[in-house]
């Protein structure tokens, strides 16, 4: 069956491509204590099967970017979906922590391919205030799966021990396959030597020095970096300093989730009336705002859940209405490298995830939540600025040759 781009069955496909890579991150967080007692590894050797999956799929997006626009998004997406199915049997059949960390790595790899592929198709086919609406689509999806994968993968280790966690990612590599048959090509790739090293480092060289999708990218990754800020921050002070339960702690998770959503599902519904830039402000101001709530809350030593649980939430919410509307912004002056353009978006948005979480737990005081408040600040600020910068000059600025430039040229 075709899926046309203008059906709901294109939409669950987003939801797919983009859920499929946040799954493995967050599934198998439940399953670490029995897999590193199955397999004689200490609680911290066996939590390297989070870092060699994010490494994989960090270092597999920069790759797949470039290749997706030459050879096609396709392609990519059905490689990276049997990869991460043939990978996840692997970690199944492992007998050692080294044999589980190598079939980690690789379902990163494989999940990658997914992912990066949910962007570049929107980008292929929708331009404006439908692109925009199209990449809330992936937004909820992403953040969806922090809510509900851990409860899947705890209901899986009970049923079937620590390997069953493995088995969905193999259902949903599978379910994508056939899938893929029903979606025609999106890429509108020149023909020519894209994937000549020198070419590829041009295509990235032309979206680092187009100066409005960098600043774009890192208003989209600062934001998400106050997003991980409070994912940390508030386990460390809830738990540790306050001492709710981890059901407890669940509840208020799962209500952040639903604010991300409820962010994105807001952004479509405000399509069309509201544009990007305006969409963005009033996330930044909601976020920045509540930041300060709480560095002044950390500073006069108060400890009010209740103020804590409504900065996770309003935070949650803005990123909801930040994320798809400078995403869409970045990624709209290069159509012809969109894949290059999505990778570097998508990397970014992991290292200020994981820059946040970092500077979190290293400023963290054991006793309030003052590194929380402190990284919140200085990372919705720092999204602020990018986005103050990207609105000057914007369409104006010096663009670096991409690869299929310098193929016209020489024609």
């Amino acid at each position: 069956m075709r899926i046309e781009s203008n059906t709901p069955a294109f939409n669950w496909l987003l939801g797919l491509l983009s859920a499929l890579p946040t799954f493995g991150i967050d599934m198998i967080l439940p399953t670490l204590p029995a897999t590193g007692a199955a397999l004689g590894a200490s609680s911290s050797e066996v939590g390297l099967a989070m870092s060699v999956y994010l490494l994989g799929l960090g270092v597999a997006l920069l790759v797949y970017g470039p290749v997706s626009d030459r050879i096609g998004r396709r392609p990519i997406i059905i490689f990276g979906a049997a990869l991460l199915a043939l990978a996840s049997v692997g970690c199944v059949l492992a007998r050692s922590l080294p044999q589980l960390l190598i079939f980690r790595t690789l379902q990163g790899v494989g999940a990658s391919g997914p992912g990066m592929g949910a962007l570049t198709i929107v980008r292929d086919l929708f331009e404006g205030d439908e692109a925009r609406s199209k990449t809330s689509y992936i937004v909820f999806a992403v953040n969806i799966v922090p809510m509900i994968a851990p409860t899947v993968g705890a209901a899986l280790l009970s049923f079937g021990g620590w390997q069953a966690v493995y088995w969905l990612p193999v259902a949903g590599g599978c379910m994508l396959l056939v899938i893929m048959r029903g979606m025609a090509e999106t890429a509108r790739f020149e023909s020519g030597s894209r994937l000549r090293p020198i070419n590829v480092l041009r295509d990235y060289l032309s979206v680092l020095g187009h100066l409005t999708t960098l600043r774009y990218t890192v208003c989209n990754a600062a934001a998400a970096g106050a997003v991980f800020a409070y994912i940390t921050g508030s386990s460390l002070f809830l738990i540790d300093v306050v001492g709710l339960g981890p059901v407890q702690y669940g509840v208020v998770f799962g209500a952040s989730s639903l604010s991300v959503m409820a962010g994105s599902l807001l952004n479509q519904r405000l399509s069309g009336r509201v544009t990007p830039r305006q969409m963005i402000a009033i996330g930044l101001s909601l976020s920045t705002t509540l930041a300060m709530c709480l560095m002044v809350m950390a500073l006069t030593e108060s400890q009010s859940v209740l103020l804590v649980v409504l900065v996770m939430t309003g935070v949650a919410l803005s990123f909801g209405l930040i994320s798809p509307n400078a995403i869409s912004e970045a990624l709209e002056p290069l159509p012809a490298i969109a894949g290059a353009a999505g990778a570097v978006v998508m990397f970014m948005q992991m290292l200020g995830a994981a820059a946040a979480s970092w500077l979190v737990s290293w400023l963290f005081d054991g006793r309030s939540a003052l590194s929380m408040a402190i990284t919140m600040l200085l990372f919705c600020l720092l999204s602020t600025a990018a986005f103050l910068c990207a609105g000057m000059h914007a369409g104006r600025e010096h663009e670096l040759p991409t690869s299929a430039s310098w193929t016209e040229g020489a024609q």
